[in-house]
């Protein structure tokens, strides 16, 4: 593993169990078993160390999500199921996602965290796009941000709610249910509609 990786692997579990405060270099060097000075070294500043550390929790989210969002994946009938095992993989790992809501919190005051919050989030959402956009959906960037908020708000629930974690059967079930809505045949709106004769 490469010491980059190691540092911010290492941050991530740090913010899930100590929250921001629990963040320092010599935290990181300690619990990684790094020489002191190890994790300054490679990233000199609170920020850069943030910056890592987002960043490669994007890239592990990501990762999770390829299956979703890879070409074989534009068929309804198999979707559901493909974004209900990304979503179970980010339940089942809960550091990662207890991490990313303290970066995200954390962003909403440093303006530099916010942008690379930002940009990581566009990696998200932009496929989702372009993949219901070949599936039919009548309007594909709002249908794009519901579906990203569904998952964030189920993942809410289960970690830092008052809810349960759902079964992958559950979560394909609702996933099902959301993406048949959205891409119904003809893509049209039944309520709530915004045309006017």
């Amino acid at each position: 593993m490469k010491r980059s990786d190691l540092v911010a692997d290492t941050a991530i579990t740090l913010l899930a169990e100590r929250g921001m405060r629990g963040l320092t270099h010599r935290a990181v060097d300690e619990a990684a078993d790094l020489p002191p000075g190890s994790t300054s070294n490679l990233a000199r500043t609170r920020a850069a160390l943030l910056e890592l550390t987002l960043s490669r929790l994007t890239e592990l989210e990501l990762r999770a999500l390829s299956g979703a969002y890879g070409s074989d994946a534009y068929e309804l009938a198999h979707l559901p199921k493909l974004m209900a095992q990304a979503l179970h993989i980010q339940l089942m790992d809960r550091r990662r996602t207890l991490a990313r809501y303290e970066l995200a919190l954390e962003a909403t005051r440093r303006p530099e965290l916010r942008t690379i919050y930002d940009q990581a989030g566009r990696r998200f959402r932009d496929p989702a796009v372009a993949m219901l956009a070949a599936m039919g959906s009548a309007d594909p960037v709002a249908h794009a941000r519901n579906l990203v908020a569904f998952g964030e708000g189920l993942m809410f629930d289960a970690i830092a709610g008052a809810g349960s974690v759902p079964t992958l059967e559950e979560l394909e079930d609702a996933l099902s249910d959301l993406l048949t809505g959205m891409l119904r045949p003809g893509g049209q709106r039944t309520s709530g509609s915004t045309s006017r004769s």
